[in-house]
């Protein structure tokens, strides 16, 4: 069986990235229907968000922070319901939005909705790179919010590492490979950048590399929020990927053997780093 790393189980990709509220000074004047719009979207209420964002957009100078809910939203119900009107209601709603009116924090989102509008549309590459243009404006997203963008991002690029051939996939993998290394650098317990350091690696084709980092990123599991997910991911990729095809690599009359002794070798690790 294919191991698909964008269907793991604890997948975070699925968490809708929270639009500003106007807890802060600079939405304090917002108009009802947007603090309202706002906080049933990052409630989990799109429907709910969209009704009171089409109010909001009647005031001009609140049509564009409305409109970006409105889409929003409807991104959020297309991932829920696969509805192609939804899509097409996004792209609509994205369109109209006038940028240089957004505030900093909302023109961040908008950036992400574009990604994700692309990303839902099966154009994987580009929807990368917005998201990676959101992600350089990462100081302006909450430490949660910047790890689910990091994690659009991706599994972005390996849904297009996925639609070339064999041998155009490692320079996209090396991609992964290179910013999950940095992020590891500040957040050893990331579950993001530990999870994709070993899929990266893997995709790269350095299946070495990728069971040293699942490895490491069992060890350093505890040192992040979410241990246990974390863990079931790694073991996932490992026991799904890793060790048949790091036994693949072996002479046929070896590859029954050499799988015994890594399942054996990753147990013991296991047990050891409870």
């Amino acid at each position: 069986m294919r191991y698909d790393p964008a269907m793991r189980t604890s997948v975070l990709i699925v968490v809708a990235l929270v639009l500003t509220s106007a807890g802060s000074t600079a939405w304090a004047n917002e108009p009802p229907a947007l603090v309202k719009a706002r906080t049933l979207y990052n409630a989990g209420d799109f429907e709910g968000a969209i009704e009171a964002a089409s109010l909001a957009r009647k005031e001009e100078e609140w049509a564009d922070a409305a409109a970006l809910v409105v889409a929003r939203s409807h991104l959020e119900l297309y991932r829920a319901r696969a509805d192609v009107e939804d899509l097409s209601a996004a792209r609509a709603a994205l369109g109209a939005v006038r940028a240089t009116l957004l505030m900093p924090r909302d023109q961040v989102d908008l950036i992400v909705g574009l990604g994700q509008s692309l990303y839902l549309s099966e154009i994987y590459g580009a929807a990368a790179e917005l998201f990676d243009t959101a992600l350089s404006r990462g100081v302006l997203l909450s430490s949660r919010d910047r790890l689910l963008l990091l994690d659009w991002w991706a599994t972005a690029l390996d849904r297009q590492a996925q639609a070339r051939p064999a041998d155009r996939r490692i320079p996209v993998f090396t991609r992964i490979v290179d910013r999950m290394e940095q992020e590891l650098q500040n957040e050893p317990g990331s579950t993001i950048a530990n999870y994709w350091l070993v899929v990266g690696a893997r995709g790269a084709g350095d299946l070495d590399r990728g069971w040293d980092a699942a490895i490491a990123g069992w060890v350093r599991a505890p040192l992040g929020p979410d241990a246990a997910a974390l863990r079931a991911e790694l073991d996932r990729v490992v026991s799904d990927a890793l060790i048949p095809e790091r036994a693949r690599t072996r002479p046929a009359r070896e590859q029954q053997e050499a799988m015994a002794a890594m399942r054996a070798e990753w147990e013991q690790v296991k047990t050891a780093w409870k």
